[in-house]
């Protein structure tokens, strides 16, 4: 009886054996079918969108609702916007990193790219170093800053305030008061100018366009800048220093123009100051470059696709003048409209503007008469130094990971006049001390030749010579508001991180 069981329990076992391999074997059976047929599908070609020519290849996913080129700030900013409100965004640049002109480099790349030879071993390790090409300070309570925390950009960033920032006056270098207290003890100005200048400030904190209690009975969209500043009794070298060290002109021209907008100007820097105490700027740690790449970070959570290293051959043009996509080699892209910095357009689509000359030098000892400040702002007015244009000069150092310690990054810049770029900057270079090693260059400037709306071709004006983002925000305001054909809501207070774009 035991013996049957057993038999019994092997045959049955035997029996699941078989029909187990035979299970396995038509489930192999099922699956290379499945692959066959899969092969078959993709041996089968999509069919061919109409806009692509026989003899070219589809780049990336093919159409796309735009198409960015060049990851430069304002591109990058523009794709992240774009991509939040839904838009599908091809973003691609020539180069195999991010920021195009307002990249920052380690020490080995800026040497290479000033063709400088080797690195000096006293300048230390060149992993310390990020050094800007296009070195800027933002606004702490300006329009970028709040691009910045209302996109969240602001996780993957960290900043930090800059030290101070001063004026070159009468052969000095002064710190800029902006708050009433300060300009009491300030040497800029007289005993008698000091509080005039205390009691124009005053006025300028409290003005509030739609609250007429608080204009004094002062009309501002009539009344110019300089009819303001002689109301209270300022003299011309207190308008030259507000109107070019605190307001950022960049020449007189608005001294002639109703005074809003300017007074709007100067207390976004008031606030600014008030913000942090030191100065109204703040910088990234780890210097610009991450401010592109924080965009493109946003732009790519919302579907975006990027591609580096990929130069653009052609932008493509139909019969009726519009761009409607690009050639890189043998593949193309569609999108209903292309958004570029000028370097991707042709010469016919842009004009220049002028030529900008920036001298990136390193410095052994922080920035003379500015108090040891590991970081510092110093405008040089034009009419200072028999200019029309005004000098800028930015420091940063360790303090921001951005060199090696004891070691500062200074950078002199300035629209050119005519002369030799030497000569342009001399008056910044002499307020820099003893320089150890420095690197200059000249860029044209450009803008585009109409507003896009046209032929669809949306392009950014290059950056200028100035050491803050003010004016290259504006240009930024005016792109979006031609792409959307809507203004950007900047409305949002810069010290509220809860609403997002």
């Amino acid at each position: 009886k035991t013996w049957r069981h057993v038999c019994y329990a092997r045959t049955c076992m035997k029996q699941g054996s078989k029909n187990t391999i035979n299970n396995r074997q038509q489930s192999h059976q099922s699956k290379q079918q499945q692959q066959a047929n899969m092969s078959t599908d993709e041996a089968t070609p999509d069919p061919r969108p109409e806009w692509l020519p026989a003899d070219k290849e589809i780049l990336a996913d093919g159409e796309y609702d735009a198409i960015v080129m060049g990851t430069g700030l304002k591109e990058c900013i523009l794709s992240g916007l774009l991509s939040t409100q839904g838009m599908k965004i091809l973003h691609i640049d020539r180069n195999n990193y991010y920021g195009a002109d307002c990249a920052s480099l380690n020490l080995t790349n800026l040497y290479e790219k000033f063709q400088a030879g080797q690195v000096p071993e006293y300048l230390g390790s060149n992993r310390e170093y990020n050094v800007d090409l296009i070195p800027k300070f933002i606004m702490a309570c300006g329009n970028l800053t709040k691009m910045l925390l209302h996109t969240k950009v602001t996780r993957y960033l960290e900043f930090k305030s800059i030290d101070g920032s001063y004026v070159y006056c009468g052969n000095k270098v002064l710190k800029v008061p902006a708050t009433p207290n300060e300009a009491l003890s300030s040497s800029l100005m007289g005993l008698f100018e000091k509080r005039r200048f205390r009691k124009f400030l005053i006025y300028i904190d409290q003005y509030e366009a739609d609250k007429p209690e608080t204009h004094q009975g002062l009309d501002l969209t009539q009344m110019t800048m300089r009819q303001l500043y002689v109301h209270f009794g300022l003299v011309e070298g207190t308008h030259e220093f507000i109107s070019h060290a605190m307001c950022l002109q960049l020449d007189d021209v608005h001294l002639e123009q109703p005074a809003l907008d300017t007074v709007t100007t100067l207390q976004t820097y008031c606030y600014s100051l008030a913000r942090y105490g030191t100065s109204p700027y703040i910088y990234p740690m780890y210097g610009l470059g991450g401010l592109p790449e924080g965009f493109s970070r946003l732009c790519a959570i919302h579907g975006g696709t990027f591609m580096l290293n990929r130069d653009v051959d052609e932008i493509l043009m139909n019969e009726s003048g519009e761009a409607y996509g690009i050639r890189c080699g043998n593949e193309m892209a569609k999108a209903k409209l292309v958004i570029g910095d000028p370097s991707y357009f042709p010469r016919e689509q842009v004009r220049p503007t002028g030529l900008v000359v920036r001298c990136i030098c390193f410095l052994n000892h922080p920035i003379p008469n500015t108090n040891n400040s590991e970081s510092a702002q110093i405008i040089i007015p034009g009419p200072q130094v028999n200019r029309k244009n005004d000098i800028f000069v930015c420091c940063v150092s360790s303090a921001h990971c951005v060199a090696n310690r004891g070691v500062y990054i200074a950078i002199v810049s300035t629209l050119m006049e005519g002369g030799m770029p030497e000569e342009e900057i001399k008056p910044g270079l002499a307020l820099l001390g003893s320089i150890m090693q420095r690197f200059t260059s000249v860029a044209t400037t450009y803008e585009p030749v109409d507003d896009g709306k046209s032929n669809k071709c949306f392009i950014s004006k290059s950056f200028d010579g100035t050491s803050h983002f003010e004016n290259d925000v504006e240009d930024l305001l005016s792109l979006y508001e031609r792409i959307t054909g809507s203004k950007l809501d900047m409305t949002i207070n810069a010290d509220s991180v809860e609403a997002d774009y």
